[in-house]
């Protein structure tokens, strides 16, 4: 879906699910990306039948 919307992945990060858990979080850091890119991604992510809950995007600024 990222790569689709011309997004690509800069890390990515999912740790272990706790003991009797089956949900667990997955933080991507994207590289630079138009918005509406994003937003298309993430509808499309969060229509998905193996997601549990909303996407939630944090911005990250450069600031100089």
């Amino acid at each position: 879906i990222l790569a689709d919307s011309g997004i690509s992945i800069d890390a990515m990060l999912q740790k272990e699910a706790e003991e009797g858990e089956d949900v667990v979080d997955v933080i991507i850091l994207t590289h630079p990306s138009l918005e509406k890119n994003v937003n298309t991604a993430i509808a499309k992510i969060e229509a998905l039948t193996t997601i549990a809950g909303k996407v939630v995007r944090i911005r990250l600024e450069e600031l100089s």
